[in-house]
């Protein structure tokens, strides 16, 4: 083996963690003639749910819906592939496994980027004492909501393997640690309490986890010198940081190259997925760099009270239908009203609440139909709580991209 060689270590077949790595929590249909692998089918089953295509209209820093040429979350999420898909063939590591988690490694993020996972997780402890992130809440969605139909249209959970699950609530890009050795133990994924408890069970994952920062810092550059928001100065400061020649250009493709080829030629099995010493030391000092003149920028405190007033004003909106216990009659009564906001959650609450729910309801013949071809967790029963109910709540806003929430608060404003 080589000394860049994590092929006894990968997360194939011969790994005597394989099984364990390769496990879903229920049967999974099967395709005849299938020539795929586990972690190949959990890519295509990410490729083809609802959460990822609502990506492209999710912010990922900059908030601009109308500006096709601004990075969105379905774009970091392609570096994030590219990038470790890239690091991993190098070094020989399942790269199979790797694509499927990086393709799924955001779905749990909320509409307006972090400031909206802010708004949302103070949310969360309010009505329901319980911490959100977006590592959590993707964990969840993969398990609980997000649906695909089988070969007869019925509706049922993703049932991801627990690599890819395990990648996706581990994958903290937001740490600065160097060196990303996976955990050797198996733990039940829900035992998470805070982002980046536990580091990634696979390899494949912590390339994940490192290639998120190596994506997210370059791209993010390239966006606010585009938009105006680095003065001649800070970009100057910013070539030193990166050692820039003079002409030389700063932007997503020779900071997420320099960085990639610098994990594929110092990582080992012995150092882990790792940058060197100086190229961690520059990476660090670029992210401090976008901490300072980017995500703490005063250009972006008029977007964080929309994003605050969007968010608060539809969960209000939502919440009130409660309805002293009946939230049918309440939404019922609304729904004409509102009919982006709370026909979309009535259609929402039809495929996961259980089906004395359904029965109860009628809003519409179709939508009783609709009930039966729904055989996924029924995670908010019949709603028999105001619990349950802010979840539901809760849970829909956060799977919203930022222009449909920006349709439903338009609502709200014009009836």
């Amino acid at each position: 083996m080589g000394e860049n060689d994590f092929k006894e270590v990968a997360a194939v077949c011969e790994n005597p963690r394989f099984s364990e790595f390769s496990a879903r929590e229920g049967e999974l249909y099967e395709e005849k003639g299938e020539v795929r692998s586990p972690f190949a089918r959990d890519y295509t089953r990410v490729l083809h749910c609802t959460a990822y295509r609502r990506l492209k209209h999710k912010t990922q820093v900059f908030y601009n819906i109308e500006n096709d040429h601004i990075c969105t979350r379905m774009e970091h999420v392609l570096h994030v592939e590219s990038a470790a898909y890239t690091i991993a063939k190098r070094l020989k590591l399942n790269d199979e496994l790797t694509r499927a988690i990086a393709m799924a490694h955001d779905l749990g993020h909320a509409p307006f980027g972090h400031h909206g996972e802010r708004i949302i997780g103070e949310l969360y402890k309010e009505y329901l004492n319980e911490p959100f992130w977006h590592e959590k809440n993707g964990l969840y969605l993969v398990d609980k909501i997000e649906l695909l139909p089988d070969h007869e249209n019925v509706y049922r959970n993703l049932n991801l393997t627990y690599a890819v699950r395990d990648g996706i609530l581990s994958h903290c890009g937001e740490m600065d640690k160097n060196g990303i050795k996976p955990r050797k133990e198996h733990i039940d994924l829900y035992s998470f309490t805070q982002p980046g408890q536990y580091e990634p069970a696979t390899y494949e994952g912590c390339v994940v986890k490192l290639s998120d920062k190596i994506a997210y810092v370059g791209r993010d550059i390239e966006d606010a010198i585009n938009l105006g928001f680095l003065s001649a100065e800070n970009v100057e400061r910013l070539q030193t940081i990166v050692g820039a020649k003079t002409g030389e250009a700063v932007n997503t493709s020779t900071i997420m190259s320099e960085m990639i080829l610098d994990v594929c030629s110092v990582s080992t099995p012995e150092k882990g997925i790792c940058l060197s010493e100086e190229m961690s030391d520059k990476l660090n000092k670029i992210k401090a760099f976008n901490n300072e003149y980017i995500y703490k920028n005063k250009r972006f405190e008029v977007f964080n009270k929309y994003a605050g007033l969007v968010i608060g004003e539809l969960f209000n909106t939502l919440y009130s239908c409660y309805n002293g216990g009946d939230p049918i009659a309440g939404l019922s009564d609304k729904r004409a009203a509102y009919p982006a906001l709370i026909g979309e959650f009535c259609d929402y609450l039809f495929k996961y609440c259980n089906e004395s729910f359904a029965d109860e309801a009628r809003w519409e013949k179709k939508d009783v139909k609709k009930a039966n071809v729904y055989k996924n967790v029924k995670v908010y029963e019949s709603l028999q709580t105001k619990t349950l109910y802010a979840r539901a709540v809760l849970d829909y806003i956060a799977g919203m991209t930022d222009r449909f929430a920006v349709k439903c608060f338009n609502e709200l404003i014009t009836y």
